[in-house]
């Protein structure tokens, strides 16, 4: 996943840092008007979005998600909180009361920082096919032609925790998995082949 410091690069490019901005202004504006929150945490709290949208697949969140959250959250959360109130965990709870409501802009700044991070229009595309088999062995090699800042997207949206993103065995419920492709469509990954080869890492059940 991101750290703090990729975070601080990403939100310096003319265009994230403007779409972050207003962003922001809008959300507290809207949900928390008394929240102070910098961009870099605002941000932060944009690239939780996938892993809060896979969390509430079945509908609402169990204790171990959200404490697997809040520890994502803070690990992304500018000069770290540890043992003071992180920003980006109370921010969280206002985007997960309003998911449905949020989600759809936020990934559509997580979508412009993608195509504005690495040269988008370049990159090999193709339709997802769940039929076509994959081998762990091409899936690595994928993995390593891939642009670095591609695959921490992925590994940010779609990982817990710092898992490495090469791995050929994952578990995952059928309704997260749905979502996980869906999100990848929003946030315009869906048709990157790295990215077929990841969900294909995942063993469904359900």
């Amino acid at each position: 996943m991101f750290t703090e410091y990729e975070i601080d690069s990403m939100i310096e490019i003319p265009e994230i840092a403007e779409a972050t901005m207003v962003l922001k202004k809008e959300f507290i504006r809207a949900e928390a008007p008394y929240l102070e929150l910098s961009d870099h945490d605002f941000f932060s709290l944009v690239m939780m979005a996938p892993t809060i949208g896979i969390a509430l697949a079945n509908g609402n969140l169990s204790l171990f998600e959200e404490l697997a959250l809040n520890k994502k959250a803070r690990k992304l959360s500018k000069g770290g909180y540890f043992m003071k109130k992180d920003p980006v965990v109370y921010a969280m709870k206002f985007l997960i009361r309003k998911y449905e409501q949020w989600c759809g802009k936020f990934y559509q700044l997580l979508r412009l920082s993608v195509e504005s991070s690495f040269h988008y229009e370049g990159i090999e595309k193709e339709k997802f096919d769940e039929d076509k088999p994959v081998s762990y062995e091409e899936y690595k090699r994928t993995v390593l032609r891939q642009p670095y800042i591609l695959i921490r997207f992925i590994a940010s949206f779609f990982l817990e925790n710092d898992e490495d993103i090469i791995s050929d065995h994952r578990n995952i419920g059928k309704s997260e998995y749905n979502v996980m492709l869906q999100i990848g469509e929003k946030v315009g990954i869906a048709e990157i082949p790295v990215f077929h080869m990841f969900c294909k890492t995942f063993v469904v059940k359900g």
